[in-house]
């Protein structure tokens, strides 16, 4: 397994972080901690989860997964081995449950770091993320910028104060966004630099072989600003193993049991897909190991988050990363981006 030091933080996190996100729902605790201790034995040391998880949001299981997590750092005894990633929840229709006027505001952003730490049963979070931004933008697949700052949340400033409130008191130890867009990506950290604010270590940001939309701003900002990626969905949910090809709807899959998440199987994505499928067959690859050693090819990226409902895709997806794609695969991979251009942002 390869490290790297995430951004200017001392956290020396593995190329594969561990998603949690199918914990409680799709996966039980005994699946959870089956996946978590193989993949410590490979070098893992990176988990991510948030406080809304599992997902899809289920009101019922809500913060389900970071229960499962405190108890498997718990059991192990091995919570300085970990770096823990979690989240704080922004508004939408979906978390309008878990607290009232939800928003990044010191009563919002104390209350979810308490409650994470409590379910995690730990005193101190490696790093601590906004899941979406409090703001109307573009994230989730949203396109087309309507400039509605009627709609703003609560200001990127008075939300930075209170991450570090909560870095000088010990409860985080860095800071992240997710689902970011550059200009909000460089409004941190001009905050950060000119205020003495803690800086965000990472963006999270969904990212893979049918998204590459962040490649035309954002990865500027990530590589100039020294604030690596994280990406998630390095599969599209799955799609790039090319498991749903011709109308297959495997039992079980996450797309075969939540369709909502449609994004990367609209017609375009789809014939994206069988053009990756087929190119990475005529290389001798395995579809969704092509497709995530090449994610974990990209300069601006630290760790890619990965995850899995059953052992053996959690196997082969770790095999990906001491894979390495020859030159002549990266210029077709390349040829193919072209031809399809961010079919699924």
């Amino acid at each position: 397994m390869r490290y790297n030091l995430l951004g200017d933080s001392d956290l020396n996190v593995s190329r594969v972080c561990l998603g949690t996100m199918t914990y409680s729902q799709d996966n039980t605790e005994a699946e959870a901690f089956a996946q978590l201790d193989y993949a410590f034995e490979r070098g893992v040391n990176f988990v991510d989860t948030a406080e809304i998880y599992p997902a899809p949001v289920n009101e019922s299981l809500q913060g389900q997964t970071e229960v499962i997590i405190g108890r498997w750092m718990q059991q192990r005894g091995n919570r300085d081995k970990v770096i823990l990633a979690t989240k704080v929840a922004g508004p939408a229709e979906m978390t309008r449950f878990m607290r009232p006027d939800i928003h990044f505001d010191e009563a919002n952003i104390r209350a979810a770091v308490e409650g994470s730490l409590e379910r995690l049963q730990t005193d101190y979070i490696d790093l601590y993320q906004l899941h979406w931004p409090d703001r109307a933008t573009n994230f989730f697949g949203q396109l087309n910028y309507t400039h509605a700052p009627q709609h703003d949340g609560t200001a990127m400033l008075d939300t930075l104060k209170v991450l570090k409130a909560l870095v000088d008191e010990g409860k985080i130890r860095y800071i992240g966004l997710s689902n970011e867009t550059p200009w909000g990506v460089m409004s941190f950290v001009k905050y950060a630099e000119i205020l003495g604010l803690p800086k965000v270590v990472s963006v999270q940001n969904p990212y893979s072989l049918l998204n590459r939309s962040d490649e035309v701003g954002l990865t500027e900002v990530l590589l100039r600003e020294n604030v690596p990626m994280l990406p998630y969905s390095p599969l599209g949910f799955g799609v790039l193993s090319g498991k749903y090809l011709d109308d297959q709807w495997p039992e079980g899959a996450r797309l075969t049991l939540y369709k909502q998440f449609g994004r990367y199987i609209q017609p375009a994505g789809v014939a994206a897909t069988r053009d990756y499928v087929s190119l990475a067959r005529q290389h001798g690859w395995n579809p969704a190991q092509m497709a995530l050693a090449y994610v974990d090819s990209r300069d601006f990226v630290a760790s890619t988050i990965i995850g899995a409902t059953q052992m053996p895709q959690l196997e082969a997806n770790i095999d990906a990363f001491e894979m390495q794609l020859s030159a002549e695969l990266s210029e077709q991979l390349e040829v193919l981006g072209k031809l399809h251009s961010n079919p699924c942002p």
